[in-house]
């Protein structure tokens, strides 16, 4: 990304290069072309999760030594959400290849058993679901993370599945600068769960410099970027050909305070799409 001298705003200039929904939290999600953005992020995003029926928290990739993989189910809407509507049912893809939808009522039957634990599929609220919930983590023994080798729970924002903001977005810059400190690991997109993606020529992690500031995507939606997003164990996990690989979160958390990518909230609702420019004020 390159800054113009000439623009007192100092716009930095680049692109939209992917795309990504996650319907229901922790599972592998789905590339889109498009999206529409409204204050509540990218229409259909983390709008389910999954939740122990025993202690009421949501489940996730984020305690693999409760859960297991999450990443071995795959969720998708059966047709596109759109603003204002009711959300269309979403289609979990399970370990062993069979499928099953939101809507049938045997759904959390299957995904009980699928996961060794009796469990509820729950809708964010908004869309008639739960309230405030809290999650679990582990934390691995890495040096830099806040806990190392323990467990810790956390309350999620307000009415949503989010961990801690609703927009999450990642540069093509950080995921090169961490190829080039740790070449042996496979820093791909999969691995960090954004939901933006935007092509930069910027090196090392660009992202860092833009907190606190206003991006402007396509025709007009206006994310206002909140904070760093802090990495967890979920980046270490293998998925289809990915293998577990430690060293991609050491190598955050080594340099650069384990953030890669950073959070924000929606200023102006609209549409985005992949290739759209993308401005940095």
């Amino acid at each position: 990304m390159r800054t113009d001298p000439s623009s007192s705003s100092a716009q930095v200039r680049s692109s939209v290069v992917s795309l990504w929904r996650y319907p229901v939290k922790s599972m592998m999600g789905e590339e889109l072309n498009a999206a529409e953005v409204t204050e509540r992020g990218l229409v259909g995003d983390r709008q389910f999760a999954v939740v122990d029926a025993a202690t009421g928290k949501v489940a996730g990739a984020k305690n693999p030594r409760k859960w297991g993989n999450f990443f071995d189910f795959r969720a998708a809407y059966v047709e596109p959400p759109e603003t204002g509507q009711k959300l269309p049912a979403v289609r979990v893809t399970l370990p062993d290849g069979a499928v099953v939808t939101s809507e049938q009522p045997d759904v959390e039957q299957i995904l009980s058993k699928a996961l060794g634990r009796e469990v509820k599929l729950a809708q964010a609220p908004g869309n008639g679901g739960v309230s405030s919930v809290t999650a679990e983590e582990y934390w691995p023994d890495i040096e830099g993370l806040d806990h190392r080798d323990t467990v810790t729970d956390w309350e999620l924002p307000a009415g949503t599945f989010f961990d801690l903001a609703i927009v999450h977005i990642l540069t093509t810059s950080t995921l090169d600068r961490l190829r080039e400190l740790y070449p042996r690991g496979r820093f791909e997109v999969r691995r960090f769960r954004p939901n933006i993606v935007v092509t930069t020529d910027e090196p090392g992690f660009a992202e860092n410099d833009w907190i606190g500031r206003t991006v402007s995507i396509g025709d007009g939606v206006l994310l206002r970027i909140t904070g760093p997003c802090p990495r967890c164990v979920m980046t270490t996990l293998p998925q289809g050909d990915l293998p577990k690989d430690a060293g991609i979160l050491r190598t955050a958390a080594q340099e650069n305070q384990a953030n890669v990518g950073v959070y924000a909230d929606v200023v102006q609702s609209g549409a985005i799409r992949r290739g759209d420019s993308v401005v940095l004020e």
